[in-house]
């Protein structure tokens, strides 16, 4: 443990953020170096990167300890925990929500926290959940005091193994005092924000194997009701997509979700680099330098900042995210399906933009008499109802002018892939909108397409701004 605490003290990099090349390449270094151990793969850029990074020893020469110890990121970081409600049950859950927390000089919002999240689960949600708290001030007494009131308030949820307490030891910190000031931040700032790193290092260590996927909350969050149900809805509706980070918040460190898998290579990451940023920042860097680019994020939000005053200093922050709704039960369904178009698409807006629960959208050139937009389930599918919206705010004359809705059975194979050979019409776009109820009670077969049709040629380009699908029953096996 000394030599890996003194590891962790030597750690310097020579970065700030709006100046990519140092930092940038010495993580890509790190993180692909990694993936090349673990999955025999490197792009032929990384190996361009690294090539360049083995270049100049005399930058890197220093970090040669440290990388001896973390190069293999899979592995858990040795941090003996104390246990200070509860105990791990030895069944995986679906989901660990993860919250950290430290004693605040204005507020406590924690248990409300801990509370919100409970009473917006149901009982077969909370089957599926194992919160973990990490109590992670140095003040032992403030952390037994407040347990206490967990243990008292939560009891039964302790007992059920729905929460679960924990404390690192201070004692395996890496060193908080002479920290590089990035950014021209005060020291005790640097402090704080490079503890937070390790707190919540410690906190995705400890949850690694805990359940098939991890929720990072902070402590003072609002939940919105059966916020489980509709994240089920959104992972189900991303199979077979590769993602690395879900935000369901578009605030800092809420609602951010991961495959635990990936846990082990995240707190790493937040040790390795605890002192160059903020912990929201280096989330940024390891989404992307795990080949995820664009930020994945959807809405309503499920998750909304409720603390008045911040947990550094006391400073007020009234932070809100506007696209939370505490009621948000009717996310679509959208079952895992492939996307195909004849109509000519503008840059980068493809299909399956319309079809995400991210705020996207897929945008073509003005389509003719004909041209189609169809969407083949990866399994055949009971639907209840299809709601499909074109064009947006500021361009309310791209919507579809002429159109139907079609649903479909009886695939073949064709050049273009699988398509539907049979399709019954369930209605007329009106204004560029269609919406149709009680699908499952007018068609008696189970959709396994669904297809957007043309029926008169336009002038105007046309967005599909989204399109949204409830289904009655999990697709059939």
């Amino acid at each position: 443990n000394r030599e890996f605490h003194q590891s962790l003290d030597k750690m310097r990099c020579f970065r700030k953020r709006s100046t990519i090349p140092f930092l940038g390449v010495l993580i890509a270094c790190l993180l692909f170096l990694n993936l090349y151990i673990e999955d025999g793969y490197v792009l032929e850029e990384d190996k361009r990167q690294l090539r360049e990074t083995s270049m100049h020893p005399s930058n890197s020469e220093k970090y040669v300890h440290t990388f001896r110890d973390l190069t293999n990121f899979s592995g858990t970081i040795n941090v003996t925990y104390r246990y200070l409600a509860g105990t791990p049950l030895p069944r995986k859950k679906y989901l660990t929500i993860g919250l950290s927390s430290v004693k605040r000089k204005r507020g406590n919002y924690l248990m409300e926290t801990i509370k919100s999240i409970f009473d917006q689960s149901s009982y077969e949600e909370l089957k599926e959940i194992v919160v973990v708290v990490h109590l992670a001030d140095f003040d032992l007494a403030w952390c037994e005091n407040l347990v206490q009131d967990i243990s008292r308030k939560f009891s039964h949820h302790i007992i059920a193994g729905h929460l679960l307490v924990i404390h690192a030891p201070e004692e395996y910190y890496p060193s908080l005092d002479g920290l590089k000031r990035n950014y021209n931040d005060p020291e005790d700032r640097v402090r704080f924000r490079s503890k937070q790193n390790v707190d919540y290092a410690f906190l995705l260590n400890f949850c690694t194997n805990l359940s098939d996927f991890y929720m990072m909350l902070e402590d003072d969050v609002l939940c919105s009701r059966n916020f489980l149900t509709s994240l089920k809805k959104v992972v189900t509706s991303r199979e077979g997509s590769y993602w690395v980070m879900l935000e369901f918040s578009k605030l800092g460190y809420i609602g951010k979700l991961y495959h635990s898998r990936d846990l082990p290579r995240l707190a790493h990451f937040l040790l390795m680099f605890y002192q160059e940023m903020p912990c929201d920042w280096l989330l940024i860097h390891f989404r992307g330098l795990l080949a995820q680019k664009d930020v994945i994020r959807f809405k309503p939000s499920l998750f909304q900042h409720m603390g008045y005053y911040s947990s550094y200093k006391g400073a007020e922050n009234k932070l809100k995210d506007d696209d939370f709704e505490e009621d948000s039960i009717d996310i679509p369904d959208n079952p895992p399906a492939s996307l195909y178009t004849n109509i000519n698409v503008f840059e980068n807006y493809d299909a399956t933009k319309a079809y995400s629960s991210v705020d996207e959208y897929f945008w073509g050139k003005p389509p003719s008499t004909g041209d189609f937009f169809v969407i083949v389930f990866n399994k055949s599918t009971k639907i209840s109802k299809i709601k499909i919206l074109t064009g947006t705010d500021d361009r309310q004359n791209d919507i579809l002018h002429h159109g139907a809705l079609e649903v479909g059975e009886k695939l073949v194979g064709t050049k273009r892939g699988r398509q539907c050979s049979s399709y019954i019409t369930l209605g007329e776009f009106k204004n560029g909108h269609i919406e149709v109820q009680d699908v499952d009670h007018k068609i008696a077969f189970a959709i396994e397409c669904v297809r957007i049709v043309v029926t008169a040629s336009q002038k105007e380009w046309l967005i599909i701004r989204s399109i949204n699908l409830w289904t009655t029953q999990p697709p059939s096996q």
